[in-house]
């Protein structure tokens, strides 16, 4: 067990506001500092987290540090990641007395499809040096890195035993969404196919400073190991739900013959379709996981 510094301050909306002011910082809401001042829902976020010593947890979105201390207090390690310069400074200041906290300096992202090598690196070797077998991902994530971060961390082979993230309302409805609604499509029959998901709290947008535009939510992600048996190649079942969900108001026959990668002989695509019992009239919106699952199994090559 980690050495602990004395108890940071409560991260209070006075407080946030008075630090920021202190440094000259102003909340640029382009990257998604918007600073959670409600401390219940702080708590709730690492009671959901169910953190133990053994846990290394990954935190995206470092900010002022209020949630990282407290998930420092309960886990074995933190390594947190930011992206802004000032407020990563910031941080490593007041961060500087925890030691079993790392931080990152940089995006969490490569690209739209890929994980920073650095973050996957330095997770695992704070793990490596403090002797921790079980990874978690809490945090408060910057909306416009919410999804593309969890489905890579999905599919990365990593070993997450759940993710605990605040998210845009919208996105987890689209988590959570049943087939035939209009939030239905490829995130959700991606997490689905693989994890159970639930929605723990949803946030109105005045329990943030700044406030942001639209309410938010607590979203609870376990993966599935059962789940994820049905599917080996957790890459390739993205790219297929990605590419299907291109242009989602097509009809089967339309999305598949249509491929982004090279359009398909229709004749052909009719084939496949009728062998596997799928009416190509109808949209990929309105199947459930299993038969997205049946898809991919016909047209995977």
């Amino acid at each position: 067990m980690a050495d602990q510094p004395n108890p940071s301050p409560r991260q209070t909306l006075s407080y946030i506001k008075g630090l920021l002011q202190s440094r000259r910082l102003i909340p640029k809401n382009k990257m998604g500092q918007n600073f959670l001042i409600d401390l219940n829902l702080l708590d709730l976020v690492v009671k959901t987290a169910e953190l133990a010593r053994e846990d290394c947890v990954l935190e995206v979105g470092t900010g002022t540090g209020s949630l990282t201390t407290r998930l420092a207090v309960a886990a074995g390690a933190v390594f947190t990641v930011e992206l802004d310069a000032e407020f990563f400074e910031m941080s490593r200041q007041l961060l500087a007395a925890w030691s079993n906290v790392r931080q990152l300096k940089g995006d969490a992202l490569a690209g739209k499809n890929e994980l920073n090598p650095e973050l996957l690196a330095g997770w695992d070797a704070l793990a490596a040096a403090h002797g921790l077998c079980r990874s978690k991902l809490v945090a408060n994530l910057p909306y416009a890195i919410a999804t593309p971060l969890i489905a890579n961390l999905l599919i990365s082979g990593v070993q997450i035993e759940r993710m605990v993230v605040m998210v845009q309302w919208e996105v987890a409805e689209r988590m959570v969404a049943a087939p035939g609604t209009k939030d239905y499509g490829a995130l959700t029959i991606l997490l689905q196919s693989v994890a159970d998901t639930s929605i723990v709290r949803r946030i109105a947008p005045s329990n943030f400073w700044p406030p942001p535009a639209v309410d938010s939510a607590i979203v609870l992600i376990k993966p599935n190991a059962e789940k994820a048996k049905r599917v080996p190649d957790l890459k390739a079942w993205r790219a297929f739900l990605r590419d299907l969900y291109t242009q989602r108001r097509k009809n089967l026959r339309q999305a598949l013959s249509g491929w982004p990668g090279g359009r398909q002989d229709k004749k052909w695509v009719d084939a496949r379709l009728a062998a596997a019992g799928f009416d190509g009239s109808v949209r990929a919106e309105t199947l459930s996981v299993e038969d997205h699952l049946k898809l991919w199994a016909a047209f995977a090559d």
